[in-house]
């Protein structure tokens, strides 16, 4: 079992930057797949980024491609999402997500995920 914490939410202007971690228990994080999701107010959880096991593969949304970097560290059980030229529609609560990789062709859907965060808020202000 794995079990996740999220850090580094706050307030940042628009067009700052803020680094989001990931914090893992478990010895086995090295096998998980961690992906990055948020929630805003009166909308549906959506996907963010995701990262293979090994780092050597990710994959991110349109909306924020170009913009954020999904990065991991084994050695120290983190996930880490940097966040630059941040918007004001980045505002959300963020999620990190965890499941064991290599079972699906895919991992953009909420539901591949067993294990989740309590979420980390995110407040972009003009």
């Amino acid at each position: 079992q794995v079990q996740l914490v999220e850090s580094g939410g706050g307030l940042v202007q628009a067009g700052g930057s803020l680094r989001l971690s990931c914090a893992a228990s478990g010895r086995t994080f090295s096998r998980y797949r961690i992906g990055w999701f948020r929630q805003a107010p009166g909308k549906e959880r959506e996907f963010v980024a995701t990262i293979s096991w090994s780092g050597f593969s990710t994959y991110y949304a349109d909306s924020v491609k170009g913009r954020f970097t999904i990065s991991r560290d084994n050695a120290k059980n983190t996930v880490y999402l940097q966040m630059n030229s941040l918007k004001l529609e980045d505002t959300a609560v963020y999620y990190c997500a965890a499941c064991l990789d290599g079972y699906y062709s895919n991992y953009v859907a909420a539901d591949k995920y067993n294990y989740w965060g309590q979420g980390t808020q995110v407040t972009v202000s003009s």
